[in-house]
């Protein structure tokens, strides 16, 4: 009987996904054992021919890290949807856009135009920028087109499971491949996580506080944080109530407050929403001129409360930017 054959794949992302899967240590062993790994580009040396000639659903489950940027990641999600009985989204990237989701804030043309042209550190007084396609000595190589937007796997194609993180724990990682191994698997669409907040497993949960009014908000470095006590009660802003938990609490765990990568529980419907009304609704002020001066202590609105989910948010992009 043959083995279950298995895939990862690499879009807009880091490449921290790729290396929780060597994180599993001597469990890899384990894994490869029992699975035929039929594509793994940043391992292996695969080629796109060798993907296309395997029959449709033919791969029994790819894990597909990254958000979709191009149109050759596209290209890749829909063929590998194709060619996969389950397809994962496999960590914060695929599962909610990630930190390349931020990119959602401008507009495809002012990146371009700053990476290429505008940023410090570039000479470019041509103002060439790569072509889509340049033909020389009989050959036309071709190279992908950047999407207006980042948008999430499932925007792109239909999704099975989900893996959260940035990046998944081994642990999670671990499980994954043993219930897909098994056939004992959740209703489709689940993510495989905890389904609660994370502060159920943060250490510091005894001192959350139930009513807190803030008068001043600080960054982890701009003061010495007590390594016992919830960050909601020193002011620092802790995405931990609107995350789902099964990271092991690690960041508050080191002290320094969850920035919210493992993504919603499914109660929430925004996790930047979520979060940001709490603490609204919490500021001690009343006044614009009471109010105004706590919520500077929070410079980066955006890249606090969707630092990895714009692209899955209700916001998704600035409205006046073109459609994708």
């Amino acid at each position: 009987m043959s083995k279950p054959k298995v895939a990862f794949y690499w879009c807009a992302s880091c490449g921290g996904c790729e290396e929780t899967v060597v994180d599993l240590a001597e469990d890899i062993l384990g894994v490869v054992e029992k699975v035929d790994i039929v594509l793994w580009p940043v391992a292996l040396d695969f080629k796109y021919h060798d993907l296309e000639a395997l029959a449709d659903g033919e791969i029994t489950a790819t894990l597909l890290n990254g958000a979709i940027r191009s149109s050759e990641q596209e290209e890749m999600a829909v063929l590998l949807r194709r060619k996969s009985k389950y397809l994962i989204a496999y960590g914060a990237c695929a599962h909610l856009g990630g930190i390349p989701g931020l990119a959602n804030q401008f507009d495809r043309e002012d990146i371009l135009r700053f990476n290429y042209e505008d940023a410090p550190t570039v000479v470019n007084e041509a103002k060439t920028r790569p072509q889509l396609e340049f033909t020389e000595d009989g050959r036309s190589p071709h190279l992908p087109e950047l999407r207006h937007v980042v948008r999430t796997l499932d925007q792109v194609v239909d999704v099975d499971f989900y893996i959260p993180g940035c990046p998944p724990t081994p642990n999670l990682t671990k499980a994954a491949f043993a219930a897909l191994l098994s056939g004992n698997l959740p209703p489709k669409g689940s993510v495989l996580a905890p389904d609660t907040a994370l502060c159920e497993e943060c250490p510091r949960k005894a001192t959350k506080p139930a009513d807190v009014a803030f008068t001043a908000f600080h960054r982890p470095h701009e003061q010495l944080l007590d390594p016992d006590k919830c960050f909601l009660t020193q002011g620092v802003v802790c995405m931990g109530p609107a995350t789902r938990s099964g990271c092991g609490a690690q960041c508050t765990c080191g002290n320094m407050p969850c920035t919210g990568c493992f993504g919603p529980t499914s109660r929430v419907r925004d996790q930047g929403a979520k979060i940001l009304s709490s603490l609204c609704a919490n500021v001690a002020g009343r006044t614009e001129e009471e109010i105004n001066p706590v919520l500077q202590g929070i410079p980066d609105p955006v890249g606090t409360f969707y630092r990895y989910g714009l692209p899955s948010s209700l916001l998704r992009r600035r409205v006046d930017l073109p459609h994708a």
